[in-house]
């Protein structure tokens, strides 16, 4: 029995690389829809959690991870097991370097990880966000290589970009419409029978180049977007103008306007990054993409200025932030998540300290400082009781999760600094930044 009936007669097993907020919701739905699923990670932190059902994501609970343990799925560190699957879903980071280019460590060590124990006749499909040519020009080369075998002969590629907004119950996997991009017919009708096997709607494009440019310009619309409402927060600032009651009034427009809304920077494994993914690329065919570079300038300078309007608030009370205590609320980079990744509280934290401040936190969904690539001198440190807010010289609100009762808050501070138009109505405690 070929793959594509394998795949229709649902005796197919599912590999799937990288358990994070993409990989394990895959591993969810494939394993609900009766497929075998293994799934594999480095982290044996992680292995070991599943494997007594934990679960280490907030809005996916132990409940879940227990549904899937009961239904046969396997986690696991032993790669070797990628004998045993007929399709593997690839699910790994795509940062970037200090230079802001892309870093392909994780692609690539995955093909690596995988190709000794490729078979004939297995689909292997890339879903971490890239710049388009990534899984020609990257994965093929060390797949052939590795494993001996051909890409689109002994082996099927395809490239079908996650699109998943993680707590966010307006949408499940289930019900994303799915891409899926491929460079040969086979590829494309294996990858298509898959994905449709547990996905309401599939998009199919004519090449893996062309679904890689679809998930870049999804992100880049919206990472431009927020650029303009952040530059608009800013020059609506000098004119004595409060950019949310601008915003609210602009949605009320039932066509040609969509709402953003701006922040103390952007966060997510997906906006801050995949722009310059996009402008890199660019640079290959001596295109410079002046308008995406900028938008991206604009996002990454917005810690920058939160921190000098709160030093403007503190410079009117006639002091500085040399020796001042200040609390930042909200670490997770989106409301009513536990998720860290490119959080713009780690900037604003490691600005402030710059300036002889000294910081703490509080999240109610983040009780302890996880490992980063780019902040671990914060690992570790403990969100703080907001009861204690009035000993703090000011309160800045980075992420506006619903569990805090933002009233008492008000009363409580003395001062806050307001990065989410939490509080509309002005305020002597309340400055917007």
């Amino acid at each position: 029995m070929g793959l594509v009936s394998r795949i229709r007669a649902g005796s197919a097993v599912v590999g799937i690389l990288g358990l994070g907020y993409v990989g394990l919701p895959l591993a969810e739905v494939f394993s609900r829809k009766g497929f075998k699923v293994i799934g594999f990670d480095t982290d044996v932190q992680k292995i070991s959690a599943l494997a007594a059902g934990r679960t280490y994501i907030r809005h996916i609970p132990d409940e879940v991870i227990s549904r899937l343990l009961a239904s046969g799925f396997e986690p696991s560190s032993d790669f070797s097991r990628v004998a045993d699957c007929d399709a593997l879903l690839i699910c790994v980071p795509t940062p970037l370097n200090q230079n802001l280019e892309p870093d392909m460590g994780f692609v690539v060590g995955s093909c690596r990880q995988i190709a000794p124990y490729l078979k004939p006749d297995q689909l292997i499909v890339l879903e971490s966000t890239t710049y388009p040519g990534t899984t020609v020009e990257v994965m093929k080369p060390v797949l052939e290589e590795v494993s001996g075998l051909k890409a689109d002969r002994d082996f099927w590629l395809a490239f079908s970009p996650e699109r998943e907004d993680p707590n966010n119950p307006e949408f499940e996997c289930e019900t994303i419409p799915k891409i899926v991009g491929a460079d040969s017919d086979y590829a494309r009708e294996a990858a298509e029978a898959l994905y449709g096997s547990v996905i309401r709607r599939i998009v199919p494009v004519s090449s893996t180049r062309v679904a890689e440019a679809a998930k870049i310009l999804e992100n880049t619309f919206r990472a431009v977007n927020i650029a303009l409402v952040n530059e608009l927060k800013i020059v609506f600032e000098r004119m004595g103008i409060d950019v949310w009651e601008v915003i609210d009034a602009a949605a009320t427009k039932p066509f040609g306007f969509m709402k953003f809304t701006p922040g103390p920077g952007i966060g997510g494994h997906c906006i801050p990054i995949d722009p310059f993914y996009l402008t890199w690329k660019a640079r290959e065919y001596e295109v410079y993409s002046r308008f995406i570079e900028t938008a991206g300038q604009v996002n990454r300078s917005m810690p920058s200025y939160v921190v000098s309007r709160t030093m403007e608030a503190f410079s009117k009370m006639g002091r500085g932030l040399a020796g001042s205590n200040l609390l930042i609320i909200g670490l997770a980079y989106k409301k009513n998540m536990d998720d860290a990744r490119e959080s713009p509280s780690y900037r604003l934290m490691d600005l402030l300290e710059q300036q002889g401040a000294r910081v703490s936190y509080h999240d109610p969904h983040i009780p302890v400082i996880p490992p980063s690539r780019e902040y671990s001198k914060f690992m570790g440190r403990e969100s703080v009781d907001l009861a204690g807010a009035a000993g703090f010289d000011a309160v800045l609100i980075s992420t506006e999760h619903d569990a805090v009762d933002w009233d008492a808050l008000l009363e409580r501070a003395r001062l806050i600094i307001d990065t989410r138009g939490v509080y509309r109505q002005p305020h002597p405690k309340v400055i917007k930044a």
